[in-house]
């Protein structure tokens, strides 16, 4: 079923930028620390994956010939603190590898790739799905795409936005109403913090900034 129009995204957007204010997504000092925190925050939440981050910033293991070269258990027990580790340990792995093999270890040659090109090659690696591809070209390549996670479908389904749970057609959506870069970014940011926060599973609809145009506010 296709989105509904009765609420403009924009609307959605200011009004959670004045109550929350800027988040300024994705914290990182370079493409490959947040191409890395994609994966490590996969199934838990940032602040483990922040620790685990700083674990490898220890280690001396953010950059792509180290990853390339450490053993997979040490890394596993390096972030250990991001859960999944051994898991997650291998699809780092399968990206370094994908990436020396493809593009020479080189990031500056994955950054050439037009968006739909970058995001098939992401897809195509065993452990990066779409939510994680899409948090990648968005954060680390700055290319207009919107990630659609569980914090995206809750609150659109509470507004009445849209009528459906289909990826695509969510992020579809959204990408036809926000063209703006910036905007992508922090509407993104400001989703996940408003879903942790106030429209939770049960949701705190006292304190939501957008209690008069929630749909489900209106059914409860």
């Amino acid at each position: 079923m296709s989105p509904t129009k009765c609420i403009g995204l924009s609307e959605v957007y200011i009004r959670l930028l004045e109550f929350y204010g800027p988040q300024h997504w994705w914290p990182a000092d370079t493409v490959l620390e947040i191409i890395i925190g994609a994966i490590l925050v996969q199934g838990t939440n940032w602040r483990n994956a922040e620790k685990a981050i700083s674990d490898l910033k220890k280690n001396n293991l953010l950059d792509v010939i180290s990853l390339k070269n450490v053993d997979l258990n040490r890394l596993a027990k390096i972030i250990k603190s991001s859960g999944f580790q051994r898991v997650k340990a291998s699809r780092i792995k399968n990206f370094i590898h994908r990436l020396c093999s493809d593009f020479q270890c080189n990031l500056d040659r994955l950054k050439t790739l037009p968006t739909a090109r970058l995001r098939k090659w992401l897809l195509s690696i065993k452990g990066i799905g779409r939510e994680t591809a899409d948090n990648i070209i968005l954060y680390a390549f700055n290319r207009s795409v919107f990630p659609v996670d569980k914090y995206t479908r809750r609150l659109f389904r509470r507004l009445g936005i849209i009528e459906c749970n289909d990826y695509e057609e969510i992020r579809r959506y959204v990408e036809s109403k926000i063209t703006r870069l910036d905007i992508l970014k922090e509407f993104r940011a400001l989703i996940v913090v408003h879903c942790k926060n106030t429209c939770k599973t049960q949701p705190i609809c006292r304190e939501c900034p957008l209690e008069k145009m929630c749909h489900y506010r209106i059914t409860k």
